[in-house]
This record gives C-alpha cells, structure tokens and sequence, in this order.
C-alpha cells in the first residue's frame, strides 16, 4: 500500500486553502494546515478528521514574521512526510497605488511573494532529492492584466506564474510537479479584508467550483491552471507569441528602429 503524502496548505482557515483542505482529506491525505487564526483552524481540523479520519495539525503563523515564516520552513525541510505544498495564503490590494501605504506596501509583497517563494525553496530540494512531489502556487489572472487597476497585487500575481514556470524547467527533470493555478473573482474573504464587498461584482466563482477545477488540472499535472479561461487557445496563443518574442531578441545590436538617424 503507498503511503500517501501529506499536504502542508498556507491560509488554511477560510476560503481556498480550507477548501483544498476538505478534498485532500477527503482523498485520504494527512494535513498541515498554516493561518494566522487559530481558532478557526482548530474547528476545520476536527471537522475533517471526523468526516475524513485523516490526521489534521495546525499551525498558527503570519507568513510576514520572520521568525514564524523560519519555523515553517524548517518543517518543511525536515519533514518527509509532507509531499505537497499548497502556497495559498495572500491578500488582496485595496485601493489604487496612490493609496497605499509604505507598510501595506511591503505586507502584500511579503506575503505574496516573499513567503511563497522560501517556502517553495524550503520544500524543493527535499522533493528534489526524493524525486517525487507537488508545488501549488495559486497565482491570479490579474498576473497578466494591468487594466484591473490593482498594480500591487497584480505585479506580486505574476511574479508567482512566472517562479512557477520557472520552478517547472527546472524541477521537472528531478521528477517535482509544480502547478500554478490562476483563480479570477473567487467568493472568499479576501475581498472582505480588502474593504471590497464581493456582491458588487458582476462575475464570481464559487470557491468549490474554483478548487475542484484546479484539482482536475493538478490530476492531468498541467503547468498552469486557469479554471475560468473557456477558451484553453487563447493560453497556448499567449504563451506561443511570448517564446516567439524571446527568439526574436537578439543581443549583438539594437533593434534598427532604436538605431539613431543619420
């Protein structure tokens, strides 16, 4: 019998990583479930392991604490029991660039960023070495469009397609799947939290409908994973134009339209 891994998921305690945490039970896994509020995740961590009869630890941390964020990653280092990382937890922006603060500035690129990103580089070469193992990073659709007017969050969005696309080069070969999965409007807290009242906007995705579409592309071990796009084409056109412009830059020389007129 394989033993199945267990599933370390940040943000844990609402919205789409508790939701990730009720399928990964219900498929037999062991969790570690990661949130700032404890209580909360206490309450789901009882309720699955009674529906699920699966083991459920809990572990109360702010990705933005250093120290917190260290403790993470060491057990993510050092625990080989845990095969999948869920790197859910983020926040949304509120507000155009004008209004943000310096603090809220460095709290939204540190979650966003800068804790999914150690805590990947955490869980990698662990993985790597086993040469088994998963990487969620839950990107936004935002990632690749400016026109939302949320730059901050936006920005910090694509960075984590791009670490993943990257992360999948090079720990594909070592036998790591990494998926990014690009959720748009998704009726969460998140919007709560940001000051944004989710009812006022025109289309939102159910967050069961949201996971349970990101698990099918995580069981097909597809790289990204937009469960809105109904038009897969329109990924593989993106994706095709941007390898063409990487081949089409060639270094030696500028371009002849930035060459200066005689």
């Amino acid at each position: 019998m394989t033993t199945r891994p267990t599933v370390f998921i940040t943000g844990a305690s609402s919205g789409i990583g508790a939701t990730y945490a009720e399928r990964f039970a219900r498929r037999g896994h062991d969790l570690v479930l990661v949130a700032r509020d404890k209580s909360r995740l206490d309450a789901l961590a009882i309720r699955l392991h009674e529906e699920s009869n699966v083991a459920v630890e809990v572990l109360q941390a702010d990705l933005t604490n250093r120290a917190e964020l260290s403790v993470l990653e060491t057990r993510l280092r050092n625990d080989a029991r845990i095969g999948v990382l869920i790197n859910n937890a983020g926040m949304a922006q509120s507000g155009g660039f004008l209004e943000q603060s310096a603090e809220a500035i460095e709290r939204q690129i540190t979650l966003n960023t800068t804790a999914l990103t150690r805590l990947a580089a955490a869980i990698a070469p662990r993985l790597a070495q086993s040469g088994t193992g998963s990487i969620v990073n839950i990107g936004s659709v935002v990632g690749f469009a400016p026109e939302f007017g949320m730059s901050i969050y936006g920005a910090t969005k694509a960075f984590v397609l791009f670490l993943s696309q990257g992360l999948h080069l090079e720990l594909s070969p070592k036998g790591v799947y990494v998926q990014a999965v690009l959720p748009a409007s998704t009726r969460t807290e998140i919007w709560e939290r940001a000051g944004i009242d989710v009812n006022t906007l025109p289309e939102v995705m159910e967050v069961g409908e949201l996971v349970d579409a990101a698990l099918v592309g995580f069981d097909r071990r597809e790289l990204v994973t937009i469960p809105p796009l109904h038009v897969a084409e329109r990924w593989d056109a993106l994706d095709g134009a941007r390898q063409g412009l990487v081949s089409d830059i060639r270094q030696a020389h500028a371009a002849e339209r930035y060459q200066p007129q005689a």
